[in-house]
């Protein structure tokens, strides 16, 4: 059974760094894209960041390009995605998902309508607020 636990949320000032985990169990990360997706208060979720784990390529949402990097750690089988610049907008709540990377996996995976029905093993989120 694939399981996905995200981690390393909190509370932090505009401007400020947090980072990220996304603990894997069941799979290897190799096999598998990773993406981090966010769900503000009253909006539908996003996708944030993505990596595909056999050749890290790697795919950001415009709005957090330049500020928000996403790795994969093989020892300990956790993807990061590192935030800085925080903005207030980058409040909500962050899920990592896994969706199995093969060569027909699509130039955008972050778009909508693919990663909602495409990614699965949805970990339980964790809150980042980003205060003014």
């Amino acid at each position: 059974e694939v399981q996905l636990q995200a981690s390393g949320g909190g509370l932090v000032q505009a401007g400020g760094s947090l980072r990220l985990s996304c603990a894997a169990d069941g799979l290897r990360l190799d096999d598998y894209a990773i993406g981090w997706f966010r769900q503000a208060p009253g909006k539908e979720r996003e996708g944030v960041s993505a990596i595909g784990g056999s050749n890290r390529r790697t795919w950001y949402e415009d709005s957090v390009k330049g500020r928000f990097s996403i790795a994969i750690d093989n020892t300990v089988n956790t993807v990061y995605l590192d935030m800085s610049s925080l903005r207030p907008e980058d409040t909500g709540v962050y899920y990592c998902a896994a969706d199995v990377y093969e060569p027909t996996f699509p130039s955008d995976p972050l778009r909508e309508d693919f990663y909602r029905s495409s990614f699965s093993s949805w970990g339980q989120g964790t809150q980042v607020t980003v205060s003014s």
